[in-house]
């Protein structure tokens, strides 16, 4: 090999480790923005010192103690100056760069995304404070509801967690390999099942092999981790700058409208007026009860956007119900409305009032 070949070969190399450790140290600032929330001070010189004492024994090789000094007293610094700022933490299922991400930077570039392994860990982490929301996925308009999700709005403690916001936005897939793959030698391609079959024909189209992976944005992490030179990823466009990826191919959906609905989750009650409700509510078992329910809202002139129902996992033959609707919470036609539909129901918890998502947002814009 030649020197200049040798040199290029050893740059790439460089470069690959600095993208990790930036990597490292953004989730090293998201672990130390969570532990501010279990102490009351931001100064804690015991717990410095026992970071200071482990980085210097295990600084070994070319690594000497004082540079280990020098470089963790400026990690330590800002990460003291980030938990000063109070920045507001949202969690999201799934990994770095998943839809869920790409939505929350779509409410607010200031918030931080968080990643939760499951949906349950979402609701969970809000509750115990751990996180100031949660953003989760409650309908696409291809796949229908999630039904994970209602379950867990099914299931949760209303008084302790309500329903503050929605986005929607436009999934669109990108098809993103290693930096400087040729497309020509992509063999086969991984994402979330559901990713796959939304892509169906950009990949029969080009001969590629659909390989199921656990999430999308968890396939574009394991190709820039593994480094398969003939394998690709179906993921969002942010998974490319995130995992230092290369985008081959951009709007590779079959479905160019296909959209999902997220529900921002919160402990504290939305204090700005909303101009629709969430509900769930279940009826006696007996003809006629869930049209008593839905004519109140005729009745009342109140538009219905979504029912849907679930069974009550609990309580096997009965069945709860989602139900959306436009109106204020302040507005005193729906106050009156919401009291006869208690009056019709055996159960009924009110998710919170918000602001309608009108037009989508584009998963491409971040």
């Amino acid at each position: 090999m030649e020197t200049s070949e040798l040199l290029v070969k050893l740059r790439k190399k460089i470069d690959l480790v600095d993208f990790e450790i930036i990597k490292l140290i953004n989730q090293r600032m998201e672990h130390s923005l969570r532990t501010r929330r279990l102490k009351q001070n931001i100064l804690d010189p015991d717990r410095e010192q026992e970071v200071m004492t482990a980085i210097r024994r295990h600084s070994r090789g070319l690594i000497k103690p004082e540079f280990s000094s020098r470089l963790f007293n400026e990690i330590i610094s800002e990460s003291k100056r980030l938990q000063g700022q109070h920045l507001k933490l949202v969690g999201f299922q799934g990994e770095h760069g998943a839809y869920g991400e790409v939505a929350i930077r779509n409410i607010d570039p200031a918030l931080v995304p968080i990643p939760c392994p499951e949906f349950v860990d979402v609701f969970d982490e809000v509750l115990n404070g751990q996180l100031d929301y949660g953003l989760v996925p409650v309908e696409n308009s291809l796949e229908g509801a999630v039904t994970q999700v209602n379950d867990l709005l099914v299931e949760a403690d209303v008084s302790k967690i309500r329903i503050v916001g929605e986005i929607r936005i436009t999934i669109r897939h990108c098809l993103l390999a290693l930096p400087g793959a040729d497309p020509c030698e992509i063999k086969v391609v991984y994402s979330h099942p559901q990713a796959l079959a939304q892509c169906r024909q950009f990949l029969h189209g080009r001969r590629l092999e659909p390989r199921p992976y656990y999430d999308t944005a968890g396939a574009a992490m394991m190709l820039s981790n593994e480094r398969p030179r003939t394998a690709a990823a179906i993921a969002s466009k942010l998974c490319a700058e995130l995992y230092n990826l290369q985008v081959l191919f951009e709007n590779i959906e079959d479905n160019k409208l296909n959209t999902t609905r997220f529900l921002l989750l919160s402990k504290e009650e939305n204090k700005e007026a909303g101009n629709k409700c969430s509900i769930i509510f279940s009826t006696e078992h007996k003809a006629g009860s869930l049209f008593a329910v839905l004519k109140l809202f005729s009745d009342a002139g109140l538009n219905l956007t979504r029912i849907e129902s679930r069974p009550i996992r609990n309580d096997p033959g009965k069945y709860a119900f989602l139900l959306d609707f436009l109106g204020s919470s302040r507005d005193q036609k729906v106050i009156d409305t919401i009291e006869k539909v208690k009056k019709e129901t055996v159960v009924f918890k009110f998710l919170g009032c918000y602001q309608e998502a009108l037009l989508p947002s584009s998963a491409g814009d971040f």
